[in-house]
């Protein structure tokens, strides 16, 4: 009788009270090839059986793939990968894949992306907070207010989100630059119009600078002082990726000292951000606590697109979206 292979969520935090991984799980139902075990976390040892490890936010270290010696798979329900040990993963012969070809969220974070980008230019929150006290704030707030229309956004990683975003500002008019470690295809930058820039001649171009890197080694704290220098008093910047690609502190000083005119933030290091966090206070910002990926339609194609990869690759069939090992990862 062959071995039955085993799939392992480790889903975290756990939310209202009830483990993340029973959707997941329920997904699996009649496949009697596939035991599906429940673990947190902090349990590395329950990792034993598993074959397969599909983790939503939950750090997988070095520990936790020394005590899963059958380890084949590690399958991250999103598109990042920075919780897992990659490298350890590697030299374990562990494949990691992520769901980023399947854009189950990409439109999302782009939506709130234009979201953040909106509530900056026309200054909504403070606006809204003024009439909340009776402050009719038109007089003071109107020469601050601006337009996307005609502004250049710089995006730095286009990759399946990054695309959403060039493709929704060119309903807005914008000019789209974009960074990365690769050029895209000559057909998707003429679909979407968009010209690759060197990163810091991008920063010092746009109007916004949105953030849809991975976070690795190579990116951590990408925007750290000396490039936010580089930006445009006038610019604003966007993060819906990671919290750490950008030096907190750094964008902080930038807000406070007027060197930037904004930030639209809603990913933090560590999460949730300390209550001592100075970007929490610092002017200029709109803030949200990552929720860019997260509607009730994507929790359902985020999980069906890790399931997905999963039962291909117990079916023998090569996964999508492998991760590859990057210098300093």
């Amino acid at each position: 009788m062959p071995e039955t292979r085993n799939v392992l969520a480790v889903i975290a935090p756990r939310v209202g009270g009830r483990s993340a991984a029973a959707p997941l799980a329920a997904l699996f139902e009649g496949r009697a090839e596939i035991t599906v075990v429940e673990a947190a976390e902090e349990d590395p040892a329950a990792l034993a059986r598993a074959h397969v490890l599909i983790t939503a936010l939950g750090a997988v270290t070095e520990e936790h793939l020394a005590a899963a010696p059958r380890l084949e798979l590690i399958q991250c329900a999103g598109h990042g990968h920075d919780t897992v040990d990659v490298a350890a993963a590697h030299r374990r012969g562990v494949t990691v894949c992520t769901i980023g070809s399947s854009g189950a969220e990409a439109g999302t974070v782009a939506e709130q992306t234009f979201a953040l980008m909106l509530a900056l230019a026309k200054r909504l929150v403070p606006a809204h907070l003024a009439l909340t006290r009776g402050d009719w704030a038109l007089p003071r707030l109107q020469q601050s207010l601006t337009e996307l229309s005609g502004k250049t956004l710089g995006i730095v990683g286009l990759g399946a989100i990054g695309r959403e975003v060039a493709r929704r500002a060119a309903a807005f008019d914008m000019t789209v630059r974009y960074a990365g470690p690769r050029p895209a295809p000559a057909e998707v930058e003429r679909r979407l119009g968009v010209s690759r820039a060197d990163l810091d001649d991008l920063l010092r171009e746009s109007d916004y600078v949105s953030l849809h890197a991975p976070l690795d080694g190579t990116t951590r704290h990408l925007l750290d002082a000396r490039r936010l220098a580089l930006l445009k008093p006038t610019a604003f910047v966007i993060n819906t990726a990671r919290g750490a690609l950008i030096d907190q502190e750094a964008l902080a000083e930038a807000l406070e000292t007027g060197r930037i005119a904004g930030a639209g933030i809603d990913v933090f290091d560590p999460e949730p951000p300390g209550a001592d966090l100075r970007l929490l206070r610092a002017p200029g910002v709109v803030l949200s606590p990552h929720v860019g990926g997260v509607t009730r339609e994507t929790l359902v194609r985020i999980a069906l697109a890790a399931v997905g990869n999963v039962l291909d690759h117990l079916a023998g069939k090569p996964p999508r979206d492998v991760v590859e090992a990057r210098p300093g990862a």
